[in-house]
């Protein structure tokens, strides 16, 4: 089947981010829900995977395996031929020093962080357990520590950079510690907590856990991308050259400490949840608009699980049964032939499989 063309796609996405912003309160049926998924993993296995077991393979093996990890989290047996064949295609990447990625990578911790969740979603009776220990063994070998001549004072330890050589940032770093507790790591696993002190200072919020300049100029709560190399945000600055905060990232930070076990009474939890308040939707990235977008709502999804609540209380005091609104919000946009697309590109996300992959991590969540 042809895609939508570009026109198609982009007036789709405003009336379903319209209906994303007037259904809030609102529920997608349950039918709905599992008629999504239906299509979405028809949609990935029937026109997303190659011949040879992988998905969008022109930017290696990270979105085939978030496209395997999501089918098996949203129903897929393990047994069925698609996801044999897509770990087949990934076994294809595999190093000999236990990464799971091109060689040479660039971009080595975020897809051998990926490879290791699929593998452990599929890991029926242990059998991937060798493989897993050893991507394990590669994602912390490569983590900003001593071992890459940084001490717990600098901005950049413990955490996770596309690469060896690349500066760490929040969104490598929660992979990370997703990708070890996906693994069995416990939240007290010394790469973790190495990671931890990583994300408490990408958190503007002043502190024990963040002696860093950049809270003190924007004390919001938020999170941004990255303390290293002077810092950075993805959603700019603010006039008084504070980090902005931005939706994405403050879902991915209070997921990565909650994973981490820092308690949710913590200040730095407290501080998270109180701008995810004050910003509550599924209708965009706050901060950064429809940039990031699907992206933005599998972390959400992750993070309000984690949680551990039905509901989430806005800044308003009204209650939000999360679960209902964001199902609601992604069945509203799910393009005919199953799949989902971002007509903003920035970040792959006008990839069909990777952002309906994104879609499936969501509402895997939503049930």
């Amino acid at each position: 089947m042809p895609r939508p063309s570009p026109v198609v796609i982009r007036f789709s996405l405003v009336v379903c981010c319209l209906l994303a912003g007037l259904t809030r309160g609102q529920s997608a049926a349950p039918d709905d829900v599992s008629a999504a998924i239906s299509k979405a993993s028809a949609f990935l296995i029937e026109q997303g995977q190659q011949p040879d077991g992988g998905f969008s393979p022109q930017v290696g093996p990270a979105v085939t395996a978030l496209a395997l990890t999501a089918l098996v989290e949203s129903g897929t047996p393990t047994s069925h031929p698609a996801i044999e064949k897509g770990l087949g295609y990934l076994l294809s990447f595999r190093q000999p020093d236990g990464g799971i990625c091109r060689p040479g990578s660039p971009v080595a911790n975020y897809e051998t962080s990926i490879a290791l969740m699929a593998f452990a979603a599929c890991n029926t009776g242990g059998r991937h357990a060798d493989i897993i220990a050893a991507a394990r063994q590669y994602i912390t070998g490569i983590q900003w520590d001593d071992d890459e001549g940084k001490t717990a004072a600098d901005p950049a330890y413990g955490g996770a950079g596309y690469g060896s050589h690349k500066r760490p940032d929040l969104s490598n770093t929660a992979f990370l510690i997703e990708a070890l507790k996906s693994a069995g790591a416990g939240s007290e696993d010394p790469a973790i907590q190495r990671a931890l002190i990583f994300v408490s200072r990408t958190q503007n919020l002043e502190g024990p856990h963040n002696t860093l300049p950049f809270a003190a100029k924007n004390p919001d709560g938020g999170f941004y991308y990255t303390p290293a190399n002077g810092g950075e945000s993805q959603a700019g600055e603010t006039p008084a050259g504070g980090l902005r905060s931005y939706g994405s990232m403050t879902y991915a930070g209070l997921k990565s400490m909650i994973y981490a076990g820092v308690a949710k009474d913590d200040p730095r939890v407290a501080a998270a949840t109180d701008w995810l308040r004050r910003h509550y939707t599924f209708a965009e990235n706050p901060g950064m608009g429809d940039a990031g977008r699907y992206y933005y709502l599998q972390t959400a999804a992750k993070a309000l699980a984690a949680l551990g609540r039905e509901t989430f209380t806005d800044a308003d005091g009204k209650e939000h049964r999360w679960q209902d609104e964001l199902a609601t919000a992604l069945v509203a946009c799910q393009q005919p032939d199953g799949s989902w697309v971002n007509d903003n590109p920035r970040w792959l996300e006008g990839d069909a499989n990777l952002v309906t992959s994104y879609a499936l991590l969501a509402l895997s969540r939503c049930r």
